[in-house]
């Protein structure tokens, strides 16, 4: 439902309310989705505000690990209410695609349904960090492939949404999700989602189905260079750092 219909239907109901099977054909067909936008402007807004005003456990300028050019602020417990919402929310609804993607591959590992309970699983293997993050690019910033993973304990998908509007606020700028595809070259998948749309996209791999079952496919994802203006990004993991 796009947010436009009711701006004050919780997140929760929102996220709900998304479609889901057209969601997992998408995740399935090309491993990863994009959902109608969900946020409105004025709660985008709001989000990108605390990037400024937000509780941050900690701060990464990226030139200086040679992640690319920008900064990036991991969120403190307590979240802020609608990103506590919408990791709780989108992880009710990846779990079972997670255990359908785990079965396809034949893993053991069965992700539990309720958040709360991966959080636990966190905690066990001492990653005990929030991850939820929240970035922002200047003209000429960017940010390499990579995968955020932080610790034994990870969940195979995570989400995204730009805050800012693209082609208004900023030029270039897109997400840039790169399969490492078994003895052949990698593909590059190119998305500019609007702004308040979510993407979701697999954390290390996905299963892709070839002539003798499925395989295991690797997944990179980044930002391309930025030309002009300013982007604010939301990111959501599900599973907590060491």
């Amino acid at each position: 439902m796009p947010v436009s219909a009711s701006v004050e239907t919780s997140v929760e109901d929102r996220v709900a309310g998304l479609d889901w099977d057209g969601l997992g054909d998408q995740l399935d067909g090309r491993g990863f989705a994009v959902t109608d936008a969900l946020l409105s402007p004025e709660e985008c807004g709001d989000l990108a505000d605390l990037f400024e005003a937000g509780q941050f456990r900690s701060t990464v300028e990226m030139a200086s690990h040679r992640f690319g050019d920008g900064r990036y602020r991991y969120f403190d417990h307590p979240l802020p209410g609608t990103i506590a919402a919408l990791r709780t929310s989108f992880y009710a609804r990846l779990a079972p695609i997670a255990n359908e993607w785990s079965a396809r591959l034949r893993g053991d590992e069965e992700y539990p349904l309720d958040h709360a309970e991966l959080i636990e699983r966190c905690r066990a293997a001492g990653q005990q960090r929030p991850t939820p993050l929240i970035l922002r690019y200047s003209e000429g910033d960017w940010n390499a492939l990579h995968q955020d993973l932080y610790g034994d304990v990870y969940f195979p998908f995570q989400v995204l949404t730009v805050l800012s509007r693209p082609g208004v606020d900023f030029e270039g700028g897109e997400f840039v999700l790169v399969e490492q595809r078994p003895r052949a070259q990698s593909r590059a998948h190119v998305l500019n989602p609007p702004q308040g749309a979510f993407v979701i996209f697999p954390t290390h791999h996905r299963p892709n189905k070839g002539k003798s079952g499925y395989h295991r496919v690797g997944l990179r994802h980044g930002v391309s260079t930025l030309t002009s203006g300013s982007r604010t990004a939301l990111g959501i993991i599900f599973h907590d750092a060491k």
